[in-house]
């Protein structure tokens, strides 16, 4: 059962401090093309005093309003965080809230040589009304088809023109339809070609597409609809270690990662088996852009030679600290390497 396979995973990882700053300070410099859908985030905040007299729904004084980067970017917006210079490599509306988006990349310093511009596609927006730390509605303005052959054709000779600088590929797949079939297999087959590594977050319409990547992250849901399987309640190790096996056999991945929520991480490489990493206690207030942090941590340890078991446990640790925050915020790295000396250092 899945219990025993927590406590012998989690006895497994042991680092001295020295092999944890190691690990964190080889994210500096390391340049990440982020691929997949950008959205623009917008939080309007305030306080619920009544329910309105029109409707059975609740009245929100909003006192103020806040834009972020999210999707895609806010993966990119956790690398920066973390050392790491990211190359977002999407597609934009032409209008004021892709205006908006841009903004916030140059404030933040973040390369927009990736981006191409459509004039038929508005910038994908997610807008939460939040009170106090509850969201109470999230409205989204969108167009999730696939984007045209020519903007397609256009943003595939970017991302491989920019592959010739890259240490590592991160697919952030939102089913936006930036990402199709056609791009995967061009862009995988050139990183490989490279030795680049490619990790992927990946979503439902493309969850099959993904051949012969280093690293595929789904959470437990995206595994359930991707391979069209139905999971126990409560999840048994044996149901996701044999859905491994069946991601493995079919799309020839190297590494596994499956977040499952409070339970941690699932994580299997070509030779193991698979052992959960468990999750640490959190008060958790929004599981928001969690899954960007993960796959944003465990791309950039890939790259610092250690096992995926820690890869796995650093990656865990980094989506738990978000979960703690309201809205979608990245990584603090101060905090992460904290954290990972308290739970993993060798010295405890």
């Amino acid at each position: 059962m899945i219990h025993k396979k927590i406590e012998m995973a989690e006895n497994e990882i042991k680092l001295t401090v020295a092999e944890i700053n190691r690990i964190f300070n080889s994210f500096i410099g390391k340049k990440v093309l982020v691929i997949g859908d950008v959205m623009l985030d917008s939080y309007w905040w305030g306080n619920v005093e009544r329910i309105s007299p029109e409707a059975p729904v609740p009245i929100v004084h909003t006192h103020s309003k806040e834009y972020r980067l999210g999707g895609a970017a806010n993966v990119a917006l956790n690398l920066k965080m973390l050392g790491a210079e990211p190359i977002i490599c999407s597609v934009l509306g032409k209008d004021h809230d892709g205006e908006v988006f841009l903004r916030l990349l140059k404030d933040e310093n973040i390369r927009t040589d990736g981006l191409i511009f459509s004039s038929i596609r508005p910038t994908t927006v997610k807008t939460r009304i939040i009170s106090g730390k509850n969201q109470l509605l999230r409205i989204d303005i969108e167009d999730d088809s696939r984007i045209n052959i020519g903007d397609e054709s256009f943003l595939v000779s970017k991302i491989i023109e920019l592959l010739e600088n890259a240490d590592v590929v991160i697919f952030e797949d939102y089913d936006k339809g930036v990402i199709s079939e056609d791009l995967i297999k061009k862009v995988v087959t050139k990183a490989n070609e490279k030795n680049i590594p490619v990790a992927v977050d990946p979503k439902k319409r493309n969850f099959m597409a993904y051949k012969d990547v280093t690293l595929f992250k789904p959470n437990l849901r995206e595994l359930s609809e991707g391979l069209k399987m139905e999971f126990k309640s409560p999840v048994e190790f044996a149901e996701i270690s044999d859905a491994a096996n069946i991601l493995k056999d079919n799309l020839h991945i190297q590494n596994i990662l499956i977040t499952l929520s409070e339970l941690g991480v699932f994580v299997s490489d070509t030779m193991g088996e698979g052992c959960i990493i468990p999750a640490h206690i959190r008060d958790v207030y929004d599981v928001s852009g969690a899954g960007d942090t993960v796959i944003s941590v465990a791309a950039l340890a890939l790259l610092s030679g250690v096992s995926i078991k820690t890869v796995a446990a650093l990656a865990n640790l980094a989506g738990g600290l978000v979960c703690e925050k309201v809205g979608v915020v990245p990584i603090d790295k101060g905090e992460l390497i904290k954290e990972a000396i308290e739970n993993y250092s060798t010295s405890n």
